[in-house]
């Protein structure tokens, strides 16, 4: 199934996408469970959706990022050899954490913003899981156990900010995180181990790998990560990026004002942003 979180006449809500409708889960079931995290965190998504809820045409909704409220958003650098290689680095003995705020998030058709402090903004497509089951100290043979399903993400770094400043900063400007269109139940891709992704700028492919050459893969990163946080419902990791990222290019490739921006992840499909400038 795909699930959707979505804006309609100024209300927010969920539900499931059905060709080009979605089962509006939340006009029925939002007093109890506001959000699709809160229905996962009770574990009732899949009695709700056997409920009988309303339709409404997926073009009269405005998407939200499929989880605009996770507690924890979890992203791993340097997980893809070619990308590792590209920057003349060494493979990494463990992942390399860093993590992203809430409100860098952006939805399918929302605006990428480039700050006015900087024009140095890169893109980087990833897949990205969502937590369904929480635990703590999960081991790699039961981590796949604990994903709810898959996004595209579009971990778009401040580049300057990033290398001269820190990596929480480069990583953690305003509404930089794409993150959509929807989330692909796990069920649906029984094998995130071989999925092809691939960036597009204004229509141009920039990016393309697959994550048969991730270096950390995905129950290794839960097993990981569990080990020193506790993981819950509607958490989301990002994997990391493949090769073809632009300030590693020459000349070195940003994002602009006017330009768009498609992240596409094989059996999950297309997250696209529009490129504008902050406002000021």
């Amino acid at each position: 199934m795909k699930y959707v979180s979505f804006e309609k006449d100024g209300r927010e809500s969920y539900g499931i996408v059905r060709g080009d409708e979605v089962v509006d889960l939340g006009s029925r079931h939002g007093d109890r469970y506001p959000t699709l995290r809160a229905a996962l965190d009770a574990g009732v998504l899949s009695d709700l959706a056997e409920s009988g809820s309303p339709v409404v045409r997926l073009d009269d909704v405005r998407l939200l990022p499929p989880i605009p409220d996770p507690r924890k958003i979890v992203c791993v650098g340097l997980n893809y050899g070619a990308h590792v290689g590209e920057g003349g680095g060494a493979l990494p003995d463990f992942p390399s954490l860093f993590t992203r705020f809430t409100d860098t998030l952006v939805p399918d058709g929302g605006d990428l913003i480039v700050p006015k402090v900087s024009h140095e903004l890169d893109y980087e497509c990833e897949l990205a899981l969502v937590i369904g089951r929480g635990g703590r100290h999960i081991p790699v043979a039961q981590a796949m156990d604990h994903v709810f399903g898959y996004s595209c993400f579009n971990d778009a770094s401040v580049r300057d900010y990033q290398e001269k400043h820190s990596l929480p900063a480069g990583k953690n400007f305003h509404a930089t995180g794409g993150f959509g269109p929807w989330l692909v139940s796990a069920d649906e891709i029984p094998d995130p181990g071989a999925l092809d992704l691939c960036t597009r700028l204004n229509g141009v492919e920039l990016q393309h790998g697959n994550t048969r050459d991730l270096i950390f893969d995905i129950p290794a990163i839960i097993a990981y990560v569990s080990g020193f946080t506790p993981l819950s419902p509607g958490d989301i990791i990002s994997t990391g990026t493949p090769e073809g990222v632009g300030f590693l290019r020459t000349p070195p490739i940003f994002l602009k004002p006017g330009d768009v921006v498609e992240i596409e992840v094989e059996r999950i499909g297309v997250l696209r942003n529009p490129v504008v400038a902050e406002d000021g």
